[in-house]
């Protein structure tokens, strides 16, 4: 089962590309620990069965909530919650430790995360270690930040992804404005709290709230900065660190954008590959960039109506965006569109609405209001509302389906009034091995960048996947056996190692 829904990057898209700049190496060893482990956890099968109803009747879960500083420069002042869950099989034999996890997002929730893997991560690993799930600091069940409308998200996905005339770019910005203040009213200096420096210091809280003396860490896509940043905070902290799907720290936002508008564009064009050798799987063969391109262009004027809602150009473009992130759903993507020619949105909006955690009703997770609030308070200088627009024409040229919308989800971070709190790009030193995963067919997170990441820590070593979709483990034997013998026993993979597809 791979991990889907969960593993996402930072739904550049929509809002801000990759918000990521560099800055000076920040201490962190004096982080504070936040409570004992002692009579802090309680059962919780309830939340797991309600995250997952297939969950294995193996496994017992504990849920817990620690308080830690809301900001950390102010260890005495107000505090917030950040909620975990442990899952412990009945099986478990020559326990470790705990193996914490984070499925990126920013704002996804580590709790359902973990969950999730019970059913998905190898049993080897599973016995060994006693897997924790946490929501960081603004997200799901820790203390939220929520600040943005279900109505507004709806216009906001809906939107052309690609506003050409001057007209349309400048009713984004009024929406992206609106969205944006409203956080600011609502949460203003406090906005800079959620970041990722601050996220990483409660990591060192939850560790020592568990009872390890070293972390042991598996963060996927935007959980790899996060597991970076607390490198580099806490480098004699850590037993071992599993990074998969590497976010480059070094990318100014600009270039994190085009990167992923590269890494999208190419995943795209392997879908339409795949396509041209599968027509009987793909109903929009040969040519399925021409049909899809064709079908958002016509619901810019002419939206299919299912059930009073449009399936509007925004719809179907995340339709594509949320389909490429695993192969798996590569034959869902061309149903989908197939039968969006017949005047049937359902399966467009089945795909769109699980990348935009939209319920039925309507409603929305937080998802997408702590992705903003960390995107833009990790970056200093985001790009001006008029670099915005010269970038979307500029990659509309070089990526023709995702170039401009990425360029205008920049606005978000444009916009933002929320201060800034940039994460640090220097060296990992004092820690020990560290594994970074590439794929090399990864939309979200470009493989590029995966040797990037390990050679900026200094201690990394690239485990390559030669495979498609977004970040690998535990998504082949290959991959598994040498992450698994990593955890368990820190035996590193061999230099340049890499797994077929």
């Amino acid at each position: 089962m791979r991990v889907r829904r969960m593993l996402i990057l930072a739904m550049a898209a929509l809002l801000s590309a990759a918000c990521f700049l560099p800055r000076g190496l920040g201490g962190g060893e004096g982080a504070a620990p936040a409570a004992t482990q002692d009579g802090m956890w309680t059962p919780c099968s309830d939340v797991a069965q309600e995250v997952y109803p297939h969950v294995s009747k193996s496994f017992q879960f504990h849920c817990a909530k620690i308080d830690v500083p809301a900001d950390w420069s102010k260890p005495d002042g107000e505090k917030i919650q950040i909620s975990l869950i442990r899952a412990r099989v009945g099986s478990q034999k020559d326990r470790i430790g705990s193996l914490l996890v984070n499925p990126g997002g920013p704002g996804g929730s580590g709790v359902d995360t973990a969950v999730y893997l019970t059913n998905a991560l190898p049993l080897d690993v599973l016995r060994r270690f006693d897997l924790i799930g946490f929501d960081p600091r603004g997200v799901g069940r820790s203390t939220p930040i929520k600040c943005m409308s279900d109505s507004d998200l709806d216009k906001q996905f809906g939107y052309d992804p690609d506003p050409v005339s001057q007209e349309l770019f400048d009713g984004l910005v009024s929406l992206t404005r609106k969205i944006d203040d409203g956080c600011h009213a609502k949460y203003g200096d406090k906005l800079k709290n959620f970041g990722t420096v601050q996220a990483a210091k409660d990591m060192d809280a939850i560790r020592q709230a568990v009872g390890d003396d070293k972390l042991n860490y598996l963060g996927y896509s935007y959980g790899t900065l996060l597991g970076a940043t607390y490198a580099q905070l806490f480098p004699t902290k850590i037993r071992a660190m599993v990074l998969d799907g590497a976010v480059d720290p070094t990318q100014t936002s600009v270039e994190s954008g085009e990167s992923q508008a590269k890494g999208f564009e190419r995943a795209f064009t392997n879908f339409t590959d795949w396509c041209k050798g599968h027509t009987s799987s793909c109903p929009i063969a040969p040519d399925a960039r021409s049909v899809i391109t064709q079908q958002i262009d016509k619901a810019r004027t002419n939206p299919v109506d299912e059930k009073g809602r449009l399936a509007t150009s925004g719809w179907v473009f995340y339709s594509v965006i949320s389909a490429l992130y695993t192969k798996e759903r590569w034959s869902d993507l061309a149903d989908a569109i197939d039968a969006l020619r017949d005047g049937d949105a359902s399966r467009v909006f089945d795909l769109a609405d699980e990348y935009a955690e939209r319920s039925p009703d309507g409603t929305y997770s937080n998802l997408f209001d702590a992705n903003a609030a960390v995107n833009c308070t990790d970056d200093p200088h985001p790009p001006t509302v008029d670099q915005v627009r010269d970038l979307q024409s500029q990659w509309r040229g070089k990526y023709p389906m995702f170039g401009a919308p990425l360029a205008v989800g920049s606005l978000t971070c444009s916009l933002w009034q929320g201060g800034h709190d940039p994460v640090p790009t220097g060296k990992a030193v004092g820690a020990p091995p560290i594994v970074v995963v590439g794929t090399k067919g990864d939309p979200a997170t470009p493989y590029e960048q995966t040797a990037v990441l390990a050679n900026m820590l200094g201690v990394g070593h690239v485990l390559t996947w030669e495979g498609e979709g977004h970040t690998a483990y535990p998504a082949t034997r290959c991959i598994s056996d040498a992450v698994n013998s990593y955890l368990i026993d820190l035996k590193v993979p061999a230099e340049g190692k890499t797994c077929p597809a």
